[in-house]
């Protein structure tokens, strides 16, 4: 068995989501932590994958936003400051599992494309992976909305999620 480490400096956890319906607005959580167990040293089918990211430091590159998307009309990050993933399977690309948003959780399936392994400059042996999939915000309990004067939807209720990972196998 291999016990493998998110490296945080070399990874990217993001989401997109419409706004207006006309263009998109992107986000990232800036801490996170992520651990994969794998039967093998080179293998990650039906890895037990865990994810969090703390709501907290949520970021869209604007405050008043990003104080809004932690507010209780959102993510309501004073009474759930984590969102969380547990794998369920991963086999031909394909990632299940139980995300988990303000204590709603719902099984999601993401697209998790293995990038390979390689040994950094120190020795360490990484794995990469492209994971990318979309789900309903309200599913989630996420279920402020507004329309504008003209009839349009503020925010979409599709959200993109976009992660560029680097895992590093621990000694």
């Amino acid at each position: 068995m291999a016990i493998w480490k998110i490296d945080p400096m070399h990874s990217e956890v993001q989401f997109k989501v419409k706004h207006l319906m006309i263009s998109t607005v992107t986000g990232d959580f800036k801490a996170y932590d992520a651990t994969a167990e794998t039967a093998g040293d080179d293998s990650f089918e039906n890895a037990q994958i865990s994810f969090s990211a703390q709501i907290d430091s949520i970021s869209t590159g604007n405050e008043q936003r990003d104080g809004h998307l932690k507010s209780g009309e959102f993510f309501d990050a004073e009474a759930f400051p984590t969102l969380s993933f547990v794998s369920t399977s991963y086999a031909n690309n394909l990632l299940k599992g139980n995300l988990t948003i303000k204590d709603v959780t719902k099984e999601v399936e993401l697209d998790a494309e293995f990038g390979g392994l390689m040994t950094d400059f120190y020795g360490q042996t990484k794995a990469g992976f492209e994971i990318s999939g979309k789900i309903n915000r309200k599913d989630f309990g996420l279920t402020w909305s507004a329309v504008t004067e003209a009839g349009g939807v503020v925010v979409s209720d599709d959200v993109k999620l976009i992660l560029n990972v680097q895992l590093t196998k621990q000694a």
